[in-house]
């Protein structure tokens, strides 16, 4: 069985910057804020991608499916939810879920599938087991 871990929440607010001419959230900037939550997921359990990097090891996206719900506006707080599952000790599933902070609406989710490459060979590698260890709580 796969274990699924929860991350935090990761909030943010809406600026200009990422807004189109209409004032709403331009549709890339919501995988901006995956890949936010994504990181800070990593920061969090003290897995450090410039390190990584030095060793000639990074995360590349194997896929992302993307479902938009409802449109985001200028100056909406938004949180991001993340549950991450581990599928093998070198590819993540993490569904990603965004809503409106103050009216708990869902704005858009998505299932995003994450691997550890060497830069170099473009080969899969496992895992750094501080990362591993992480689906071992509990």
């Amino acid at each position: 069985m796969n274990k699924i871990f929860k991350h935090k929440d990761f909030n943010l607010v809406v600026y200009v910057e990422d807004t189109d001419f209409q004032g709403f959230v331009y549709h890339a900037n919501y995988i901006k804020y995956f890949e936010r939550a994504r990181s800070d997921f990593l920061t969090s359990n003290n897995i450090s991608q410039t390190e990584l990097k030095e060793l000639d090891l990074v995360f590349v996206i194997k896929s992302i499916e993307i479902n938009y719900l409802l449109p985001a506006k200028l100056g909406e707080e938004l949180t991001v939810q993340t549950h991450v599952t581990k599928k093998t000790n070198a590819r993540m599933i993490f569904d990603q879920e965004i809503f409106n902070t103050k009216t708990s609406e869902i704005i858009c989710n998505g299932v995003v599938e994450v691997c550890l490459v060497n830069a170099v060979t473009k080969k899969p590698k496992p895992f750094p087991n501080d990362l591993l260890l992480i689906f071992d709580r509990g």
